[in-house]
């Protein structure tokens, strides 16, 4: 935009010089013609006398070179001050252009933050006249805050919700306890008892899930030091799957609660998606040469296809399982790529070619 203003600005001004010398071209060549039909008009009046014609023999010459000299210098300077002209519009062009440059910055950097919503808060504020350009930012910050209190709402709905549920939950589970105790219990009592025992033990798993989850969609804010390496040490372990740990100095700086739930749900989603024999688990950390720390956990299990990979971080998904299914939520990997992006981070995921997933997690390193 700044280069189509500055040839704007530049070809308007060199087409008003090139019609400003054609005007004065065609003016010239009027009185250069007027000139000479006064002069025939005396020539037929009567013979002049010798200096006469000699004196406008010179006017004629003078107007002639008058006219070249003027349409040349003319020229040269149309050229100079239209150079002139396009580096000024070249640099009133980018004055001009600085407001939608910081626009375009400020939703660079929310399009760019680790999660859609993070950066909402951040305004364009701009200052200036209230031109059409101070209206689309003052426009986009409008939007910017109506978006952020949706998100914000609609995180505070899900921990609200969540903290809501589990009271009467726990009712629930304490009712049935109690229910079942006695030992004159009929079989099929305690069937449904244990039944429902385990609906409400995923129901509570599912509301601990939705608190976690909307608890790590926030940036964090207070950091300490943590080492992945300790981490995997503690959690990397499972009585019915062979897990292989091979931790390395991982250096973060985060919420030691949120990053050992990341690395204990891609533990337990490793076990608990695998093959009923010879299954495996394998954790590493080690810190790039690049500044990043890397958390990978692979496993053996079932043949995932590539294009199902993406669709497992979403919440309630679980690939050809169905929803009531199973003793998960749905809501591990979720989990995961939101502590990793509040984090500063990302979650990758690549299915085997032999089955079970590879799954790469990167954190910035702490310095």
């Amino acid at each position: 935009m700044r280069r189509r203003l500055t040839l704007v600005y530049g070809g308007l001004f060199l087409l008003a010089g090139v019609i400003l010398l054609g005007s004065i071209y065609v003016l010239g060549g009027q009185t250069k013609v007027t000139a000479a039909g006064s002069m025939q008009r005396e020539d037929v009046a009567g013979p002049a006398p010798n200096g006469d014609v000699l004196f406008k023999t010179v006017i004629r010459e003078t107007q002639a070179d008058t006219m070249h000299t003027v349409l040349t210098q003319g020229a040269i300077a149309l050229v100079v001050i239209s150079a002139a002209a396009i580096a000024l519009g070249w640099l009133i062009a980018g004055r001009m252009l600085q407001p939608l440059h910081q626009i375009t910055a400020t939703a660079r950097r929310i399009a760019e933050s680790p999660a859609a919503d993070r950066g909402l808060h951040e305004r364009i504020a701009l200052d200036g006249p209230d031109d059409e350009v101070k209206q689309l930012a003052d426009t986009f910050d409008l939007m910017l805050a109506r978006l952020d209190r949706s998100f914000d709402g609609q995180r505070r709905f899900i921990a609200s919700a969540s903290h809501e549920l589990r009271t009467p939950l726990t009712l629930n589970r304490t009712l049935l306890e109690v229910a079942l105790t006695p030992e004159t219990v009929s079989p099929e009592v305690r069937q449904l008892g244990t039944t429902l025992l385990a609906i409400n033990d995923r129901h509570s798993r599912l509301i601990d899930g939705l608190l976690l989850l909307a608890r790590s969609d926030r940036e964090v804010t207070e950091r300490s030091y943590v080492d992945l390496a300790d981490i995997v040490d503690h959690v990397a372990v499972s009585d019915t799957v062979k897990v292989v740990a091979d931790p390395h100095e991982a250096a973060v700086l985060g919420d030691p609660v949120l990053l050992e739930r990341l690395v204990q749900n891609l533990v337990e989603n490793g076990v608990r998606h695998n093959v009923a024999e010879n299954g495996w688990v394998r954790v590493t950390t080690l810190t790039r040469p690049d500044g990043w720390v890397e958390l990978r956990v692979s496993n053996s299990g079932p043949v995932i296809p590539r294009y199902e990979v993406p669709g497992l971080f979403a919440p309630f998904h679980r690939f050809r399982t169905e929803r009531l299914a199973g003793p998960g939520a749905g809501l591990g990997l979720s989990i995961v790529r939101a502590v990793a992006r509040a984090h500063g981070g990302d979650v990758q995921a690549d299915a085997r070619d032999t089955g079970g997933l590879d799954v790469t997690v990167l954190l910035p390193r702490a310095p």
